[in-house]
């Protein structure tokens, strides 16, 4: 019972649970079994409330759990711009230009590989790093990782979260409504007067949150940006503690169902022409390479034009192996392949990329900092 609290009580245990997660979604769904599977994720869940609400589990787990996971994203990103890592523009700049490089690069190898077509709409799939999975592979290692490279890869990460939420705003909504949209600007400025006002009470501020959400869907633009804009207008003494509150039930309830709703891939056929696809090596390269070699170049630019510096006692071999790990794309990486492709084969197929990516920089990102780190 002692090592089972202390496991559960690992930085390790979330990514477990994660793995195990979505190894059973697989599994399910390449059995005898899968037929039941996909039953159960395509199960229809209407409200008839004549909105455009979700109307199978899978959609509400995406667009209303996620919603959730993004307004605990969101206050993650405003605890860390008011006091954290990335309060200062010092502070800031090493993981904010290692996540702009670890963005920028794994698109560019996507789009070279998926020029044009419905495929080409994918290129965010491989920008995403999964805080959960990679921080826990990083705790494998211990105290031969410096405690300054550890800093630097969780606020790489919650600003590489900050670029995923652009992402999904500015390039993967469609047919936009104006009503809808003032509605949502209308809530929006009510949240922004409560903050100014100093509005303790939760209350309204969860009511108008819902409001969001609601407008975001009728109008047309995926409603985890709801989750993301009211955690920005929450009061800040709320803030930290709902922090605390929450971590449980998005490392132990949220992200594991959404794993297993989402990663249940039917292997159909060769697993290598799978993969040889454009879309298979377009997501594989751009997690596996594009990110180490992203975030490490700009990283390193950012230190040569001295608008950063290393933390202490660490080296950019540290970077480099960071950067590999930051390839472990996986819950993210799965959520925007959702919006990016409609289309159940390419699906299927960046899904299948998004396990080899995620799994190799696991594994390498893992040997080069024990063997290769000295």
């Amino acid at each position: 019972m002692k090592r089972l609290r202390k496991l559960t009580g690992s930085a390790l245990f979330p990514g477990i649970l994660l793995l195990a997660s979505a190894a059973l979604a697989l599994a399910l769904a390449n059995s005898p079994l899968g037929a039941s599977y996909q039953s159960l994720v395509l199960f229809p869940l209407v409200i008839p409330v004549g909105l455009h609400l979700p109307d199978t589990l899978q959609l509400w787990v995406n667009d209303l759990l996620m919603v959730v996971f993004f307004f605990y994203v969101g206050l993650e990103i405003k605890q860390e711009l008011l006091v954290g890592n990335l309060s200062s523009p010092r502070r800031a700049a090493l993981p904010a230009a290692g996540a702009i490089g670890g963005m920028l690069v794994p698109a560019l190898i996507f789009s070279i590989f998926n020029p044009v077509g419905e495929a080409s709409k994918g290129w965010g799939i491989p920008m995403a790093t999964d805080i959960a999975f990679s921080l826990g592979v990083l705790s494998l290692l211990g105290t031969r990782i410096s405690p300054g490279i550890k800093i630097f890869l969780t606020a790489l990460a919650i600003v590489d979260d900050l670029g995923a939420v652009l992402v999904i705003a500015l390039f993967y909504t469609s047919g936009l409504k104006p009503l809808y949209l003032l509605f949502g600007l209308f809530a929006l400025v009510t949240l922004f007067v409560l903050n100014k006002k100093r509005v303790g009470s939760l209350l309204p501020y969860f009511g108008l949150g819902f409001i969001l959400w609601l407008s975001s869907l009728e109008a047309g633009i995926h409603p985890t940006i709801a989750g993301v804009l009211l955690a920005f207008f929450l009061p800040s003494t709320k803030s930290k503690a709902l922090v605390h509150t929450l971590h449980p039930w998005i490392s132990f309830a949220i992200m594991p169902i959404f794993a297993f709703f989402n990663a249940g891939v039917e292997l159909q056929g060769s697993l290598t022409e799978t993969v040889m696809h454009p879309v298979g090596l377009g997501v594989i390269l751009g997690l596996l390479v594009g990110k180490p070699v992203g975030i490490t170049l700009f990283a390193w630019m950012a230190c040569r034009l001295r608008m950063a510096e290393l933390p202490d006692k660490s080296s950019f071999r540290e970077v480099f192996g960071v950067a590999l790990l930051a390839g472990i794309g996986f819950t993210m990486a799965l959520f925007i392949a959702s919006l990016a492709l409609p289309d159940p084969t390419l699906l299927t197929t960046a899904k299948l990329g998004i396990f080899i990516g995620s799994l190799f920089s696991a594994v390498l990102g893992y040997l080069f900092l024990r063997f290769f780190d000295e």
